[in-house]
């Protein structure tokens, strides 16, 4: 999974609505901070939904395999 927290910031250019920037302004936003951390959420929930696709044969065939024969070291459980 990959790390965003003490990355450089890079300038960039946007456009945005129009009105949502002004809303956004008048409300005492900080522009760069929300779409940081907005984009930082979607990069990480797109990369997961990546990774379970990539994975899905093999998440499926592990599970398959305990549903089979149990969990690794199930008889050292005390719970």
């Amino acid at each position: 999974m990959p790390r965003f927290d003490n990355a450089p910031k890079k300038a960039t250019n946007l456009s945005l609505n129009a009105k949502v920037l002004e809303m956004a302004r008048e409300l005492g936003m900080n522009l760069s901070q929300t779409v940081d951390e907005l984009l930082a959420a979607e990069v990480k929930r797109r990369y997961w939904e990546r990774w379970n696709e990539e994975n899905k044969e093999a998440v499926a065939a592990y599970n398959a395999r305990i549903a089979k024969e149990g969990l690794p070291l199930a008889k050292y459980r005390s719970f």
